[in-house]
Parts: C-alpha cells; sequence; structure tokens
C-alpha cells in the first residue's frame, strides 16, 4: 500500500519575525524551516531572503537549484516592479500638476510604506518520515514536480507574479521558496496598478488555491515517480504559519528541559568521577591478600570497605539520575510533537470559527440591510395610506356634491357631467347611484362594507 503523502502551501506572514520563533521552526516535525517563513514588507527582508533562499551564507550551493529567475532575488523583484507597475507610474505622474506628489521609484515608496513589497510562498511535499530513507536521486527528481507547481500557480493566481523559485534539498524534506509581487488592478486612489497582497490572498481565495495547488502537486508526483500515490487528507487552517508564542506553556517547558540537560551534564562530570575511583577499586582488589588460614578469604581493610561502599553508593544514585534525566528528555519531545499537533488542531478550528464568524457577520448585515428596507417600505406604505385618506376625502366630496346638485337642485348639467363620467368608466354603477338617488346616502365603498359586516354580526347574535 501506498504511503499517503503530507502536503503544506505557506504563505510568509508577519508573526514569526522573533528569533525564539526561527529556532522553534528549525526543529519542526517536517525537518525543514518552512515554518518561519515572513512577510517581505521592506528591502532588508527581502535581502534577507535572498541570503537564505540561495544559501549566501554558506557553501552548500550544490543543494540548492533555482528553476525560475536569476541568482540575485533581490533584481528579481525589482525588474517585476518595472514590468509591472512602471507603465502605471508613468500615466499617474503625468496626471499630477504638483512635483510633490510624483512617484519616482515606485519599489522604493512602497518600502517605505506599509504594505509588504513582495511575497514568500513555500510549498513542500511529504514530511520527515517520508524523506528521511530516500537517497539523492530520488530526491533530486522533486524538481520536475516544483517545476510544474510554479507552472501551476501562474495559471491559478495570474496576478501574482512570480520573480523567482528555489528548492532547496539541503534540508530533510525537499521543499520550495517561491518569491512573487501580488498585482492589484484598476485601482481607484493611486496609481491605477499597485501592489496588492491583502486583495489578492484571502483566506476564501488561499483556501481555493490551495486545494487547486495540492491536487496538481500530487498529480506531478505521480507522473514523475510513476506511482500512484494519495495525499493526506487537507487539514484546515494551514494557510498562514503557526506562530510558537501562540503554544501555550511550550517555553516553559523548554526551559525545564535546559534545567535537566545541566543536570545531565552534571551527571556526565559524576560519572567521569566515578571511572577514574573505578580504577582505585580495582587496585584494591588487585592487592587483595589472602588470609592464612584459607586462601579463599581475602584481606581487606576497613578503610577500604568503606570506599567500596561509597563508590557503590556513588554509582547507584548515578544511575538513577542519568535514567530519570533521560527519561524526562523523551517525555519533554514527545510533549513538544503532541503540543505542535495539537497547536495545529486549534489553528484549524479558529480559521473555522472565523469562518462562521464571518458568515454570522454577512447574515447581520444582510439582515440590517433588510431591516431598514422594511422600515422604509413601512414608512412609505403609511404615506400612501396617508394620500389614500386624503383622495377618499376628496372623492366623498365630490360625491356629495354631485348627489346634492343634481337629487336636490335638479340641475340638468350635473345630470350630463354625471352621466358622461359613467359612460367612460370614471364613475362605477355605485358612484353613478349616489349622484342620482336622492334615497342613497353618500358612503365611501369600504364604509359599506364595514357597515354590512357590523349589521350582519348582530343579526348572528339572536
Amino acid at each position: 500500500m501506498e504511503q499517503e503523502l503530507a502536503y503544506s502551501f505557506h504563505l510568509g506572514s508577519d508573526k514569526n519575525k522573533s528569533k525564539l520563533a526561527k529556532k522553534v521552526a528549525k526543529e519542526n516535525v517536517s525537518g525543514t524551516t518552512s515554518l518561519s517563513n515572513n512577510a517581505i514588507q521592506n528591502a532588508k527582508d527581502l535581502s534577507d531572503v535572498n541570503k537564505h533562499n540561495l544559501r549566501d551564507y554558506d557553501n552548500q550551493t550544490e543543494l540548492i537549484r533555482t528553476i525560475y529567475g536569476t541568482s540575485d532575488i533581490v533584481n528579481d523583484v525589482k525588474q517585476v516592479y518595472l514590468e509591472e507597475f512602471e507603465q502605471a507610474r508613468i500615466e499617474y505622474n503625468s496626471k499630477q500638476t504638483r512635483e510633490d506628489r510624483k512617484i519616482e521609484d515606485y519599489f522604493k515608496k512602497v518600502c517605505e510604506s506599509q504594505n509588504d513589497i513582495a511575497c514568500e510562498i513555500i510549498i513542500e511535499l511529504g514530511d520527515m518520515d517520508f524523506w528521511n530513507n530516500k537517497d539523492e536521486r530520488y530526491r533530486f527528481k522533486m524538481v520536475d514536480v516544483y517545476n510544474e507547481q510554479v507552472k501551476e500557480l501562474m495559471e491559478i493566481v495570474p496576478d501574482f507574479k512570480i520573480a523567482n523559485a528555489t528548492i532547496h534539498f539541503d534540508e530533510t524534506s525537499p521543499h520550495m521558496h517561491i518569491v512573487g509581487v501580488p498585482v492589484a488592478l484598476n485601482c481607484t486612489r493611486g496609481m491605477k496598478k499597485q501592489v496588492g497582497k491583502s486583495k489578492l490572498f484571502t483566506k476564501a481565495t488561499l483556501t481555493e488555491i490551495q486545494d487547486k495547488m495540492r491536487n496538481a502537486c500530487i498529480k506531478s508526483y505521480n507522473k514523475f515517480y510513476e506511482v500512484n500515490t494519495r495525499l493526506k487528507e487537507k487539514k484546515k487552517g494551514r494557510n498562514q504559519d503557526i506562530n510558537v508564542n501562540e503554544m501555550g506553556n511550550y517555553r516553559e517547558i523548554k526551559k525545564q528541559l535546559a534545567k535537566k540537560e545541566q543536570k545531565l551534564e552534571k551527571a556526565n562530570v559524576q560519572t567521569k568521577k566515578i571511572d577514574n575511583t573505578s580504577k582505585d577499586i580495582d587496585k584494591i582488589l588487585n592487592n587483595l591478600k589472602p588470609t592464612k588460614l584459607n586462601k579463599n578469604n581475602m584481606v581487606i581493610s576497613s578503610e577500604d570497605v568503606q570506599k567500596i561502599k561509597n563508590y557503590t553508593k556513588d554509582v547507584k544514585d548515578i544511575t538513577q539520575t542519568v535514567r530519570s534525566v533521560n527519561d524526562l528528555n523523551m517525555a519533554i519531545k514527545d510533549f513538544e510533537h503532541s503540543a505542535f499537533e495539537i497547536e495545529k488542531e486549534n489553528r484549524s478550528l479558529k480559521y473555522e470559527i472565523e469562518l462562521k464568524d464571518n458568515e454570522i457577520g454577512s447574515l447581520k448585515k444582510e439582515l440590517s440591510t433588510k431591516d431598514k428596507i422594511i422600515g422604509r417600505l413601512q414608512a412609505e406604505k403609511e404615506k400612501l395610506k396617508q394620500e389614500l385618506q386624503k383622495f377618499k376625502n376628496f372623492w366623498h366630496s365630490i360625491m356629495s356634491h354631485f348627489h346634492k346638485r343634481i337629487c336636490y337642485d335638479k340641475d340638468n348639467n350635473y345630470k350630463i357631467v354625471s352621466d358622461d363620467l359613467y359612460k367612460n368608466g370614471i364613475f362605477d354603477s355605485n358612484d353613478n347611484e349616489i349622484a342620482n338617488n336622492i334615497y342613497r346616502r353618500v358612503t365611501i365603498p369600504d364604509e359599506n362594507k364595514k357597515t354590512k359586516n357590523k349589521k350582519k354580526n348582530n343579526d348572528t347574535r339572536f
């Protein structure tokens, strides 16, 4: 049965900048330093990425493979800025009437702002347990897999302009560092084209990107390695790095481990002392002489007996100390691994809660909008009711006037007008009867209906 492989897609964040975070990252279960990747917020950060990714600080360049870009990541990023933003910068400057508002160098301007000038993505297939027994030839075949990952990322996120992609083979798990520039289009303020990490990478888009990238990665792996391996089940909330500062009492445990390691060192010193004492004991035993009465019995002085007793006691104490320290050391290592796994699960749950909170927030906004619409409709309804009442009163007055003029004054002109209104459909039969029937009381239809219902109800009581 083929082993299932883990897949990780980390987008650099600003949560892991402390020295302790970087130190712990080097001890993570995958055997790589991928957890220490940070946001690239200025030229210095970019220079640090250049040194780390290309291993400028050591001589292990044969285990570093750049598959996209050059041997200078800083220049690669600057080249992307020229290709993507220079035209937008020129257009922006042409519309400015004041010189102090013009942008001389967009790369420099972003470096001086609070925005990230570039992003780093780290992709890793397989963990330490998988890669631990693989030879160099097997590991270097990942170049083909990661080459296709770069192409897939370009297709899935076309507005993320890749500047450099470098694979590290000098750690336990082969993994790839991708440095690129997120581009935001059709901006309404400033340049029409700008750097836009927050617009391009959201929780929703990161989830979608990761799903597509992981499916593409395992297909590439199976193709080039001629296997039929599956991926381990995806864990939610893994798009961002785990911050070591959030790992509960992890630091306290590390302090305890350091103290026990000091105790172990002390035990080692005592062990050396015991080794020296052992030589003295050997001399004592070698110098023992048989008694005169029985050759099987040896003569030993009380002083030498005490030395042997002290030696035995020291050996027993030190053995117990060394065993306890070693047991604690193993327990703490197990705790570190468990804490790391638990924290990953916690991050996943936090991510799900955030999604639910966002969904609830959206529903609340939608409900608030609908409440406003309902309130507006109710106000309009009241206004229409008032207008309708005015119209009813007005119509009642007209009908009363016709009724009086036709039925009492016998004004033939009003009779002509009444008949004409009826013929043209403006008066209905009820209106015409009111205007012409002296015995018909002038009321509006709703009042007639209420009167009939009231009379009907009164009749049913008897």
